[in-house]
């Protein structure tokens, strides 16, 4: 079992917990993920490690209450425990120093784009980054990139905090006036895929971690599967990191849109259940 030691609310609807993970904490590195699950009858989600400490044996999770499991899980406290805690999986994040480096998190994915941009600036890159939410009151971890970053450029799309509107205006400024050596970008899919569509022109390389519909997290099932460069891969085992430019975005929104019927359907379930 795996105890939740501390639990804390960063904005409405999402939550960071640090969970007791030994074997985890010991061997995980940035931009990996774990595979967990609540209870016997629980569905298996994939989570990015957000943080982790190899001495106290813990790793931090980011979640964002969206669908039945993650609302369920949200609904844990300090003391409770995980049934699962798989991982570390995927490839860990392996840039090294390229020079200048902007870091582009859109809500829930301004988590997974903290340990790469601590990452980065701990190579020894100039750091700069575009972080934004729908509002003022969903934007997480401004701080925390702050002490990672030279500069950080902060939009909302309703405008009630920082620049009104994306992540690529800004993004589109930087590459105008002096051009970086990589971009990164985690966040939802259209936003990765527009963010690769500003880069493109400029022949910027630029990295994306997808998330999709993920199963056993070994490449076995085949859930995750994604066309990169007109090859099938799996984000569990290829990836999660990708070059943007060669992601075959439509048919990876279409197959993650596939299910979210059902998922309305088991988080009203849910919700009947818990309220009685």
């Amino acid at each position: 079992m795996y105890k939740i030691l501390v639990k804390e609310e960063l904005a409405p609807t999402i939550k960071l917990f640090k969970v007791e993970a030994r074997m985890v904490a010991k061997k995980a590195r940035p931009g990996q993920f774990v595979i967990l699950r609540i209870d016997e009858k629980g569905e298996r989600i994939p989570l990015t490690i957000y943080d982790y400490d190899k001495d106290r044996g813990t790793i931090s999770i980011i979640f964002q209450e969206v669908g039945k499991t993650t609302v369920q899980l949200g609904g844990l406290e300090q003391g409770d425990c995980l049934l699962d805690v798989v991982g570390p999986l995927g490839n860990p994040f392996d840039i090294g120093k390229v020079g200048k480096v902007v870091c582009v998190g859109g809500g829930i994915g301004v988590a997974p784009i903290f340990p790469k941009a601590l990452a980065l600036k701990d190579e020894g890159n100039e750091v700069t980054s575009i972080i934004g939410a729908r509002t003022k009151e969903l934007l997480i971890l401004e701080e925390e990139m702050k002490k990672v970053s030279q500069r950080v450029y902060i939009t909302t799309d309703d405008g009630s905090y920082g620049e009104a509107g994306f992540v690529t205006a800004p993004l589109k400024r930087l590459l105008n006036e002096n051009p970086p050596d990589l971009v990164v970008a985690i966040g939802p899919l259209v936003m990765m895929k527009n963010v690769v569509s500003v880069t493109k022109p400029y022949g910027v390389n630029t990295l994306v971690s997808l998330n999709p519909i993920m199963v056993d997290g070994t490449g076995m099932c085949g859930c995750c599967r994604v066309r990169v460069a007109g090859v099938t891969k799996f984000s569990c085992v290829d990836g999660p990191t990708f070059d943007g430019a060669e992601v075959d975005w439509n048919e990876l929104i279409s197959r993650n849109n596939r299910f979210l019927e059902e998922e309305r359907r088991a988080l009203e379930r849910y919700r009947v259940l818990i309220e009685g």
